[in-house]
């Protein structure tokens, strides 16, 4: 009986699990033999293999692998800089290094093509002052400006676990390593960099998943990338399985890092463990003359980079022209944001509280793989999580056109915030199994002696403790829901319009000047949960 009753009780989250994780099954299974459908995406693969495929591949790697060397070095490089060495202002560049954060990587794209491209003010002021003709630099929308724009804006993952690591347990290490007598140079070289190494491999398989899930930089830029394949041979040659056959090509390369950067996650626990790092023989080294300012240089260059001059060249044509900015429908673009996002982060919450609760209940290997199947989408590119929702709706329509079930996931805002539960839902039952943890076992045995029931102990204890959890999980889920662009630009209702689709479209069509101000409200969001996260680990230290 007992059996039989956990089984009952498993079926929701199965059911529940089954929702989140159906649009990457349905990628798989595009491989599987669907008739004539599959012989016309087997023909346009292999003509795709035989002409572009080829340069996807090596544009993807090629891309993949300087963004990772650009981002390991400079996220490194500022942690240790901050963590190791004591110089005026290192408080301040603790947070300040967090900032490109809350720049979306295609709204740096933007802001630096209308700065520094042929037409824009540095080249026409230089052409101007010195009588000069032609092309002065190099072309931004290039394989080069997208590594410059992915390295300055997605550095921040590499530089917080990094910082996390040597903060706990470098400093001792490195006080007893000059007690022996080894240099500083020799200190970092064989005493901290070892140290990092798992959080910064860790770190760049995070920045590596978001450079193979962006879509906008890489479209803008023209770079003929896997996302952007994916979209070519779903929308230009109209087969949705050649797309999907497509996708779990990038699917398997983002598993591959998820693996990694998991791997990586637990070899930290051995390198990063025990200790202070405040006592008073283990405190940083302070820098003076140039070492300070070699310091100063070192922090500050991505924080300009990466955001600073970002904003500051998207507030150039506000300041320029009010007038022509969209400000009529600016509210309409905003309000389809907000309301999506709203709608997604309360969706997110209460599964993600369902699932966290579940595991808290009855932490059986069943209960543990559906909330990790549950998990997945997080991992997984917009444009694969699109492809792999519509698959499944294409094929239910197919068989009961009367039910109207592609209406329902094209024409209403029900798909999109399907597709935003896939990929965003990982994101609240992070925060919320982090809220459980910091709930002791005792307090739920505690209530079961008294007679609480399930839903009793979930309103009555759980609740109360998990409210601040449950407010960052909303505010996470939020920002993100508002950022998404591939999701957003294929699955949104007729004139819903939000700010990243538009900033996107009107930077396609050349407006820059009015493409900075939804680009800019993107930011002033995405600037909330930096500054918590800020705070967060000001607190900690």
């Amino acid at each position: 009986m007992r059996r039989t009753s956990f089984a009952f009780r498993s079926i929701p989250l199965i059911l529940l699990a089954g929702f989140l994780v159906l649009p990457v099954l349905a990628v798989l299974a595009s491989w599987l033999p669907w008739g004539q459908g599959n012989a016309q995406s087997g023909a346009i693969l292999r003509e795709m293999a035989a002409t572009v495929l080829p340069g996807y591949i090596w544009t993807t790697l090629w891309l993949s692998m300087l963004v990772a060397v650009g981002a390991a070095v400079v996220g490194t490089g500022a942690a240790a800089v901050v963590t190791l060495f004591d110089f005026p202002g290192r408080r301040t560049f603790e947070w300040l290094l967090l900032l490109p954060l809350a720049m979306p990587a295609y709204v740096t794209a933007y802001a630096y093509t209308d700065f520094l491209q042929f037409s824009g003010p540095l080249q026409v002021g230089l052409r101007n002052t010195f009588g000069l003709e032609g092309r002065l630099l190099p072309e931004v929308r290039s394989l080069g400006g997208a590594v410059w724009v992915f390295i300055f804006s997605l550095y921040p993952y590499v530089y917080l676990l990094a910082r996390t690591a040597l903060g706990e347990r470098a400093a001792h290490l490195m006080e007893a390593a000059r007690l022996l007598g080894a240099p500083l140079p020799r200190r970092i070289r064989t005493v901290a960099l070892p140290l990092a190494r798992p959080a910064v491999a860790a770190g760049v398989a995070l920045v590596l998943m978001e450079t193979l899930a962006d879509f906008g930089v890489s479209s803008y830029f023209g770079i003929q990338t896997f996302t952007t394949g994916i979209y070519k041979a779903w929308l230009s040659m109209d087969n949705r399985l050649a797309a999907a056959q497509l996708a779990t090509i990038l699917l398997v390369l983002v598993m591959l890092l998820l693996h990694m950067e998991h791997r990586a996650q637990k070899r930290m626990r051995f390198a990063a463990g025990g200790g202070r790092a405040g006592s008073a023989e283990a405190q940083p080294v302070r820098l003076r003359g140039a070492r300070c300012g070699a310091a100063w240089a070192i922090c500050l260059l991505p924080v300009v980079m990466g955001f600073v001059a970002p904003v500051l060249f998207m507030l150039r044509p506000l300041a320029a022209d009010w007038s022509v900015l969209p400000w009529e429908r600016f509210a309409d673009w905003a309000w389809n944001s907000v309301r999506l996002g709203a709608i997604t982060a309360g969706l997110a919450v209460a599964v993600a509280l369902a699932l966290a609760f579940a595991v808290r209940r009855q932490s059986d290997r069943i209960t543990r793989g559906v909330v990790q199947l549950a998990s997945v989408g997080y991992a997984v590119p917009g444009a694969v999580i699109v492809v792999g929702l519509l698959l499944p709706v294409g094929w239910l329509q197919a068989a009961v056109p009367q039910w109207g079930v592609g209406a329902l996931v094209t024409a209403t805002a029900f798909g999109i915030v399907w597709a935003y539960l896939v990929r965003f839902c990982a994101v609240a039952l992070q925060s919320m199994q982090s809220g459980y943890a910091r709930i002791p076992p005792s307090l739920d045995a505690s209530a079961r002696m008294l007679g609480a029931g399930s839903t009793r102990l979930l309103a009555r204890v759980h609740w109360p403790l998990l409210k601040r959890s449950t407010a960052a999980a909303a505010l996470l889920v939020f920002v993100d829901v508002m950022k998404e662009l591939p999701a957003t630009m294929v699955l949104r209702p007729f004139n819903s319009d939000t700010l990243a689709v538009v900033a996107y479209q009107l930077a396609r069509d050349e407006r820059l000047g009015e493409a900075a101000l939804p680009s800019l409200a993107l930011v002033a969001v995405g600037l909330v949960p930096v500054i918590l996260l800020s705070r967060t680990l000001r607190s900690r230290n």
